[in-house]
């Protein structure tokens, strides 16, 4: 625990240090995000905070593991996410297309599998294959998509990355490799927070959402759970990621509902802007992501501890909160603005 408690403070304090050069450097540069129409921000904020989060989690990372036996797995998943974390930055600064950005992603997801990351779920291999590239280019987008408002996907990786180090060190032999990884990630967040918060002074850009995504989703595949059975443990990630993969299929359900491309198609319908539309403040739409998140985390911690059924009952119940959650913001907030009572009638 003590290992895993270094890198967490490393990458904490080395991401509080970068964040600032980071800042300065895209103003000098021109990475810099201009307000648009379906932007919150009203003043131009400087892009670059992913790559203070990425040189904090690898520096935490690589100079305090000395893991020699997972050198060709953490290599992959480093790869792989300085390969997402570039697609991102060039995006920032540039444009890039969709096609080409899923290419990027999916190349990454390739370099994964090199590395020996991958789903283990299915007797036929090339099955294991697709379910790995499908479930990494979803996270890793999924985690792009929540990136719309102040300290929220920083915040909800944050969250993710510490029940990532729960789960990692409550096994039987902790599992080295997620442990140190999830840690480097949550204290590499954790610093990019102390500025990304409301009211934000940098973003982190699609080179940090991305990079997000993608760490977090190989760290997923790589944990294991010897004490129970894969029926059960194979819904524990998707559960303590369950606020983004809702989110994005919130996004995606209206907008095919409305007829638009989910891809190249941007707007204010996602989650945390149907929250503000419902009433709250962006502040208090962002923590109750976070609440929703706390939660989600501990019904995955309970899921590793439960029985067949109990876990079956449990994630059932959820996909049907979720479901009920998704048709009612979809009725009440369509495309992300809250629906006018009729005339006539108050509220």
């Amino acid at each position: 625990m003590l290992h895993i408690f270094l890198i967490l403070m490393t990458a904490l304090v080395s991401s509080m240090v970068m964040t600032p050069l980071a800042r300065r450097a895209a103003f000098r540069t021109g990475v810099v995000s201009v307000p648009r129409i379906r932007d919150i921000h009203t003043i131009p904020v400087p892009l670059l905070g992913g790559i203070a989060i990425y040189v904090a989690f690898v520096g935490a990372f690589l100079f305090l593991n000395n893991q020699a036996q997972y050198i060709r797995e953490g290599v992959g998943i480093l790869l792989g996410a300085t390969l997402v974390s570039l697609v991102g930055l060039i995006d920032d600064r540039w444009g890039m297309s969709a096609p080409v950005k899923f290419a990027g992603q999916l190349l990454a997801g390739g370099i994964l599998l090199a590395g020996g990351i991958q789903v283990a779920l299915f007797p036929i291999p090339w099955l294991n294959w697709v379910v790995t590239l499908l479930w990494v280019v979803g996270i890793t987008n999924a985690l792009n998509f929540l990136d719309n408002m102040d300290g929220l996907s920083g915040g909800i990786a944050t969250i993710a990355a510490a029940f990532f180090v729960l789960l990692a060190t409550m096994n039987e032999p902790p599992q080295v490799l997620v442990g140190a990884m999830a840690a480097a990630l949550m204290g590499a967040c954790g610093g990019f927070l102390r500025y990304n918060f409301s009211p934000s002074r940098i973003f982190m850009g699609d080179a940090g959402s991305l990079f997000l995504g993608f760490v977090l989703a190989s760290l997923a595949i790589k944990l294991r759970f010897l004490s129970n059975v894969p029926l059960v443990t194979w819904m524990v990630p998707v559960c303590v990621l369950g606020i983004p993969i809702f989110d994005t299929s919130l996004v995606f359900v209206s907008r095919l509902r409305r007829g638009v491309n989910p891809f190249t198609t941007a707007g204010k319908d996602h989650l945390s802007h149907r929250l503000v539309a419902l009433g709250m403040t962006k502040l208090e739409a962002v923590l109750t992501c976070y609440l929703l998140a706390g939660v989600c985390g501990m019904v995955g911690t309970y899921l590793t501890r439960a029985r067949l059924e109990e876990a079956y009952v449990v994630v059932g119940a959820m996909v049907i909160i979720g479901l009920s959650g998704l048709v009612w913001m979809e009725h009440q907030c369509p495309g992300g603005q809250a629906r006018t009572p009729p005339a006539g009638r108050a509220g």
